[in-house]
This record gives structure tokens, sequence and C-alpha cells, in this order.
């Protein structure tokens, strides 16, 4: 992996419903919004994005006549998703700083 900062990641709404994702397999709209504290509109603005980029993979079904919109982080949205925070590493780094706040450079 590449560090390799990516704009389109960094932006803090989309940082952090990557890097939620980063840490499941598929996960359920409805989970995402209340874990983001998010609108219904503005996630699916977000997952729009991430999706005309390649970085996720959404799933529509139904679960007893109800629609149920699942994502899941593509193996693109892995590798950016990877790439971005070793970038953020190094620029910490570089700044003498330790990347978690209770490491000692």
């Amino acid at each position: 992996m590449t560090p390799r900062f990516d704009d389109l990641i960094h932006a803090p709404t989309r940082l952090s419903l990557v890097s939620l994702l980063a840490a499941t397999d598929w996960a359920d709209f409805k989970f995402l919004r209340d874990s983001l504290e998010m609108s219904d509109s503005a996630l699916s603005k977000q997952l729009a994005t991430l999706e005309e980029a390649g970085y996720v993979e959404i799933r529509k079904s139904f679960v007893a006549k109800r629609p149920r919109t699942s994502v899941k982080l593509s193996d693109r949205g892995h590798e950016a998703f990877a790439g971005h925070v070793a970038a953020l590493q190094e620029i910490v780094a570089r700044a003498g700083l330790a990347v978690l706040p209770d490491q000692v450079s």
C-alpha cells in the first residue's frame, strides 16, 4: 500500500463513514445513519459520491416487504482508505508526533 492523501475520503463526514465501513463487512443504511448521526438524505448523498468513485458497493433488497439498503467498502475503497491513513500517519510523523496520543515518539 502506497501512502496517498485522498481528498474524496478526507472530508470529515466521508472519513467517518469510510472508517466505519472499513471495520465491517456489509452495514445496513440504518446502522450507518444512526452511528454517524446523519439524516437519510445526507447519508445518501455521501454514499452516492463514494459509489461514483468506486469506493463502496450498495446492495438494495427487501426484507418482509420493506426495502433494505446495505453498504460495503469495495476493494478499491479499502485500498484508498489504507493509503489515506498511511499518508496521514506520515504527515503526523513529520511533526514528530505519535499517531496515537498514548504513543511516545
